[in-house]
């Protein structure tokens, strides 16, 4: 299993915004600092919005910022923003996709997988992360 591009992406734009307190950023400035393709990152950033982790403002001031407060937001927040609910298994997230029915014996497994990664990605906020983003974008 990977992340896909996309997640990767969004991880990086929160982390960015985590790191400009209070600023209004361009989706220009955004792109560029964080090396992620303006077309994609505008995709990306709608989905944020939609999932109220990031705002948008328009207008010649316009911008993103993030819609709370970096503690507040999870990895696991952003991951399913971008990607839908997490899962190895399809009859992880509906037994009626998979025709073992209750016959299968991996199927705890894969319940128990998911909670564990889950768990893992909750725990970590970007209020955490942004101390060392700020590094590595400042080249610290």
């Amino acid at each position: 299993m990977e992340i896909t591009r996309e997640s990767d992406y969004a991880i990086r734009c929160v982390s960015y915004l985590a790191g400009q307190a209070d600023k209004i950023s361009m989706i220009d400035e955004i792109a560029r600092e964080m090396e992620i393709p303006r077309s994609f990152l505008a995709k990306i950033l709608q989905k944020l919005v939609r999932a109220s982790l990031v705002r948008s403002f328009r207008g010649i001031k316009g911008g993103f910022q993030l819609a709370k407060n970096p503690k507040d937001i999870s990895l696991l927040d952003v991951v399913e923003a971008s990607e839908g609910e997490i899962a190895l298994n399809v009859c992880v997230l509906d037994r009626t996709l998979c025709g073992r029915g209750g016959n299968c014996p991996v199927h705890p497994v894969w319940v128990e997988v998911r909670r564990d990664f889950r768990n893992v990605l909750k725990k970590h906020t970007f209020d955490g992360m942004k101390v060392k983003m700020k590094m590595k974008i400042s080249g610290a």
